[in-house]
This record gives C-alpha cells, structure tokens and sequence, in this order.
C-alpha cells in the first residue's frame, strides 16, 4: 500500500509543494514546528533512510540543499536546521526547519498552527526562490 507521501507526489493528496525533480518532491509540511517547515522526500517509497542507495542519498542531501537556500532566501531564517527522525511516515524524509530564534525548540512534536493562506504564501515564497536559482 502506497504511503501517504506517495500519495502526495502522484496528487492523490494536495500539498503545498516547494520543488520537485525526477527523483525528490519537496512539500510544507502540515504540522510544521516553525513558519516554512519543509519536507523532502524520494519518489522511491523506501522506509529508513539509510536503506536508500548511496547515491541517491548522496543526491537527496543535495537537493535538500538547494531547497535549504531557497528557504534562508525567501524567509531569512538565521539558518535552516535539518532533522531526520523518520518515525511518523514510513517513507525515507528530510525536516528542513528555518530557525528564527538561538532559543528555537527545533523538535518534532512541538507544532505550531500556520493557516492555510500563509501556508500558500510560504510556498510560493520559497518555490520562487528556489526555481529562480535552478
């Protein structure tokens, strides 16, 4: 059975997606824990991330890369952390998570509310920086 994120990425499922390539997806996520929380995650469904093929992790962490500037660009965190928990959804994920604050909680679980129309706007913030640099 196909995992949620699988569903996202064939739009069986909406999402506020960042970028997308012929090997990631990157999408807000709908708990985030800070405004511009991001996911990115493989087409190939694959539970842990350490399962995944060498080069395509190698090739994930890059492409997080390119979204993690995208994110500093378009909201001016004073850097955009990283966490690789992998609990919630079993489908190989990256948090990319902005820090506005040194005293920022940076932890799943500690969800903050963002409505819909500034999820929207976060998007597009961050898609256009980021596919202005593509």
């Amino acid at each position: 059975m196909a995992t949620v994120f699988t569903k996202i990425i064939n739009g069986e499922i909406p999402s506020w997606k960042i970028a997308e390539n012929e090997l990631f997806y990157s999408f807000l996520d709908i708990r985030p824990i800070s405004k511009g929380h991001t996911l990115v995650v493989p087409k190939q469904e694959t539970d842990y991330i350490f399962d995944l093929d060498d080069g395509l992790l190698g090739d994930m962490m890059v492409f997080s890369k390119s979204i993690a500037h995208a994110i500093d660009r378009a909201l001016s965190p004073i850097r955009t952390g990283i966490v690789v928990e992998g609990l919630e959804v079993p489908h190989a994920h990256i948090h990319l998570v902005p820090i506005y604050d040194k005293k920022q909680q940076v932890a799943l679980g500690n969800n903050i509310t963002v409505p819909d129309e500034q999820m929207k706007e976060l998007s597009d913030r961050i898609r256009k920086e980021w596919e202005s640099a593509s």
